[in-house]
């Protein structure tokens, strides 16, 4: 259970700091218009929002903080 602790918490730092710095972008595809069955339809490239890597961050100093004090 230790090492599972201690391997989720420095997944999570990792991908939290990636994160943090735009490393994580996603495609949203939105409808702008719509005519009968012709439709027209958009794709924006977003990145993950920075608070998400900073509580990725945050969770994963608890994991890890958890899993070093577990004996």
């Amino acid at each position: 259970m230790r090492t599972g602790l201690l391997l989720a918490g420095l997944v999570l730092i990792v991908g939290g700091v990636a994160a943090w710095f735009g490393a994580f972008q996603y495609t949203h595809e939105k409808e702008v218009a719509k005519i009968g069955s012709l439709s027209a339809t958009v794709e924006q490239d977003k990145t993950v929002p920075q608070w998400v890597g900073a509580a990725a961050v945050l969770v994963g100093v608890v994991l890890v903080a958890v899993g070093a004090r577990r004996s």
